[in-house]
């Protein structure tokens, strides 16, 4: 029995650079940065100022104003990412399809938000003043039980919570639910808004955070020698993954096929890498062996590259444990240089900016790379956008408490 393929239909994403995909990836190809000065909140007194808000986004444009007091900020980001991502598909789900139909989706902390004001409105007003919505908006699983209800999704609904690699791991359980038949349509992908007053204290406590305070659009620089830290972000990146005969029936644009996906753990550090790389060139070899394709069949990887200075590192010599002397023709770049990290949601927007590489033909690349550091020797394409063609492509995602996961992409080919 052949094994049942899919294929992405429609995408919709919640970024720095802008509310739609196509505002993500044209201002990611011109080589613009979403990263400034923080604005929702005061940050005179922490040492890291700036991140990268999607300060242009008002939930009240795009989602029911009712809703909204019911939604924490991340479950904002995945319903309205949600509806463009089901828009473009173009994919009416009926009675008789909702049972087919599912959502799985990433965040690394869920309503972090809420937390905080619900905590302060216990601190300073009691106990008697917290709100009765406090757990449905801050649990993890909220942005995907919100966008199962807005969409009359009945199939299978669940959360994934692996840091970093959450938006990628919910992808490959998505990947697998349509596989073995369990679903023909899955909405995935991830969603966060972590960047809120606890959260920037504590990555910074951490000595996570770059401190370029006097540069926000330059602090992020993945694989550059000056790099200091990554940029804390938000967002929300949520595509359709569908079952290609229930795609095909409906006469729906394929804009890729997935592949593949491979997910490991380090068994290390909580916080850091193995630094030869070892469990993110296992879930590399992984992704590519359920991929069916050899290491040379790829010409780009989205990187995690979160422009740390152990993780690029350890990054760069998993891509050249995994693809041999093929590492060196490779095209690799981290959009996270324009838009930050965020966390949860990252694989989620990171595979949106991978499928339109590969549908359009053009590596987007890692800006503010000027002299790469030390350990990181390939092609990152620094600066400049470039016109390529693109069988298939990776994005990989690795995540706090060891979590890996890449995924592979491939042209659409009948």
């Amino acid at each position: 029995m052949s094994q049942r393929r899919v294929v992405i239909t429609g995408m919709g994403a919640i970024t720095p650079l802008g509310n739609t995909v196509d505002r993500f990836w044209e201002g990611l190809i011109e080589g613009r940065s979403g990263i400034g000065p923080i604005t929702r909140f005061d940050v005179s007194a922490f040492d890291v100022r700036f991140g990268g808000e999607c300060g242009h986004f008002d939930p009240d444009r795009l989602i029911d104003r009712r809703a909204v007091k019911r939604l924490d900020r991340f479950s904002q980001f995945a319903l309205a990412a949600a509806r463009d991502a089901l828009a473009e598909s173009g994919l009416t789900i009926t009675d008789q399809t909702a049972g087919r139909v599912g959502v799985i989706v990433g965040s690394g902390i869920g309503g972090l938000e809420e937390l905080e004001s619900q905590h302060s409105r216990l601190e300073n007003k009691g106990p008697g003043k917290v709100s009765a919505f406090t757990i449905p908006k801050l649990m993890v699983n909220a942005a995907a039980g919100n966008i199962s209800m807005e969409v009359g999704a009945k199939g299978i609904s669940a959360a994934v919570a692996t840091a970093c690699a959450s938006a990628t791991n919910a992808m490959g359980d998505a990947l697998n639910a349509i596989r073995r038949g369990a679903a023909d349509v899955v909405l995935t992908g991830g969603s966060e808004a972590a960047l809120t007053p606890l959260g920037l204290a504590a990555f910074a406590a951490m000595k996570a955070l770059s401190t370029r305070n006097e540069d926000p659009p330059r602090a992020c620089r993945p694989f550059d020698r000056d790099r200091d830290g990554f940029v804390l972000a938000e967002g929300a990146g949520i595509l359709v993954f569908e079952e290609l005969e229930c795609a095909r029936s409906r006469g729906a644009i394929i804009l890729a096929e997935v592949a593949g996906c491979g997910v490991t753990s380090d068994a290390g550090h909580i916080t850091q890498p193995l630094e030869d790389g070892a469990g993110g060139a296992a879930a590399m070899r992984l992704a590519l062996m359920d991929a069916r394709l050899n290491p040379d069949d790829v010409d780009y990887i989205n990187a995690h590259g979160t422009s740390t200075p152990l993780g690029d590192v350890a990054e760069t010599i998993a891509i050249k444990t995994v693809f041999g002397s093929h590492a060196r023709r490779l095209a690799v770049s981290s959009t996270k240089s324009s838009v930050g990290h965020s966390l949860g949601a990252s694989g989620g927007i990171e595979l949106i900016a991978t499928v339109r590489a590969l549908y359009q033909g053009v590596a987007p690349p890692t800006i503010n790379l000027d002299q790469p550091g030390e350990g990181c020797d390939l092609d990152y394409v620094p600066n400049v956008a470039r016109d390529m063609p693109i069988r298939a492509a990776m994005s990989n995602s690795f995540g706090f408490g060891g979590h890996n996961a890449s995924i592979v992409i491939k042209r659409f080919e009948g």
